[in-house]
């Protein structure tokens, strides 16, 4: 019997898709992709599972996981990364290596291939920074093209693949910071384990024995407001210029939800979903929550902010349905 999804995402919701295949390499991964996309309209790529709510009933859905695994040094701080690869094995190779630029995003769950479409992100570093290029798969033409930094339109959690494109990331390629002085790997580790204990702080380090971690880490995207929009708030919100002149300015959404009324561990009525008990932004399985009671927690959040502050919280994690 086919895995159900909610066993392969960290909030642990979604159903028996009607098929799920396990690329292994980079090869297979084309070959499924172009079979899967001959026939199919329903489908989905899978990788850690730590960005997506999954419906509990799916009919037609057909799942492509991704587990290619692969680091290749191509020297001068330029490496090349599998999609399959764990994000956080990612960081703490460099770090090991040697290779600076990532360590600040320790602990951010999900793998390699998913990276680049969301832009991640902490600490004031993000993907964009270390991006070189990546392989992708075009599902309009079945054919893998290479798409460079230009290519990608990397915005605030965003990309033109999450944007507008449909496709595979089969590797991705980083450009990091080599031929580091003496001692600059003792400060990258400590550096990693500052922002792990930050993270696992707010229930964002995935531990099976906290049910604060099941789920897809921050829900919503600090929204981006005009400057004079912002000055409207009250001036203990938390805000921070996006651009030279200030005129835009991203505001914490965390502290949106908490002044809106909605306090840490808020569940509805009998509901299995709740917000975090560590971090207002993170919706979480209490255990056996379904996909339907994580959304309309979601929705309960997103129009008491509304109602409050005038602002409309945008949902980091892609819903997925069939």
């Amino acid at each position: 019997m086919t895995q159900a999804l909610r066993e392969l995402t960290t909030i642990g919701v979604g159903g028996v898709p009607s098929e799920l295949v396990v690329a292994k390499t980079r090869d297979e991964l084309l070959a499924h992709a172009k079979r899967i996309w001959y026939d199919a309209e329903d489908w989905l790529v899978l990788g850690g599972g730590s960005n997506i709510v999954v419906s509990d009933n799916l009919l037609d859905l057909r799942v492509i996981k991704v587990e290619n695994k692969g680091i290749e040094r191509l020297g001068q701080g330029h490496i090349r990364v599998q999609a399959g690869e764990n994000w956080d094995d990612v960081v703490n190779y460099c770090i090991e290596h040697g290779l600076a630029g990532i360590e600040s995003m320790s602990g951010i769950p999900g793998t390699m291939g998913a990276a680049p479409v969301q832009n991640i992100g902490a600490y004031g570093a993000e993907l964009a920074d270390v991006f070189l290029r990546c392989e992708f798969i075009d599902h309009a033409t079945f054919e893998p093209v290479i798409l460079e930094k230009e290519d990608m339109d990397f915005g605030y959690r965003n990309s033109a693949i999450k944007d507008h494109m449909m496709g595979i990331i089969t590797w991705v390629e980083l450009q990091l910071v080599s031929d580091l002085p003496a001692g600059s790997t003792e400060l990258m580790r400590r550096r990693r384990a500052e922002v792990l204990e930050l993270r696992a702080s707010k229930g964002m380090v995935l531990d099976p024995n906290d049910r604060d971690t099941f789920s897809c880490g921050s829900f919503f995207v600090n929204p981006i407001v005009s400057a004079r929009f912002a000055r409207t708030l009250p001036p203990e919100a938390p805000a921070w210029p996006m651009d030279e002149d200030g005129d835009q300015v991203k505001i914490s959404a965390a502290w949106l939800i908490e002044q809106s009324g909605i306090k840490k561990g808020l569940q509805l009525g009998d509901s299995k979903a709740g917000i975090s008990t560590k971090h207002a932004l993170a919706i979480t399985n209490r255990g056996g929550a379904t996909s339907n009671q994580v959304i309309e927690l979601a929705r309960f959040v997103q129009e008491r902010v509304a109602a409050t502050f005038g602002i409309n919280l945008i949902p980091e994690p892609s819903f997925i349905t069939s």
